[in-house]
């Protein structure tokens, strides 16, 4: 997946097509740069599709590169569990990340464009795209 612009050029233009649903391993992930950070794009086992914030709360980890098991995501540096449902951490570790609406559509991935700027941490979205 490329670095995507996830700017609407239009009100009704809430939806952005990042890429192929297939371009996402089973049990894996892809990061998208957008313009107000990076997300990370997960398929668990069963197919399902989730988007978060790809930056751990604890020490910022790379969450894209973390071990996927259940609808949770592993992180690569300190093993924090963050539920790729909600964003949260799970058992007794605490924070949580944005968790981006996605959709899919003829087997493509669609992020909801309208809810990033407003979800990523601060110091992503001042950064934009790398």
């Amino acid at each position: 997946m490329t670095a995507v612009h996830l700017m609407p050029t239009t009100k009704s233009e809430r939806w952005v097509d990042i890429g192929p649903l297939d371009a996402v391993p089973l049990q894996g992930a892809r990061m998208v740069r957008t313009a107000a950070g990076c997300v990370a794009v997960f398929r668990t086992a069963d197919g399902e599709a989730y988007a978060i914030d790809d930056r751990c709360p604890h020490k910022g980890g790379p969450l894209s590169q973390g071990i996927v098991h259940g609808k949770s995501v592993t992180c690569p540096l300190h093993g924090m569990v963050i539920s790729l449902e909600t964003g949260e951490a799970q058992g007794a570790d605490k924070g949580a990340v944005a968790a981006i609406p996605l959709r899919i559509e003829a087997g493509r991935i669609l992020l909801d464009a309208a809810r990033l700027p407003a979800q990523l941490p601060a110091d992503l979205a001042s950064k934009g795209a790398a």
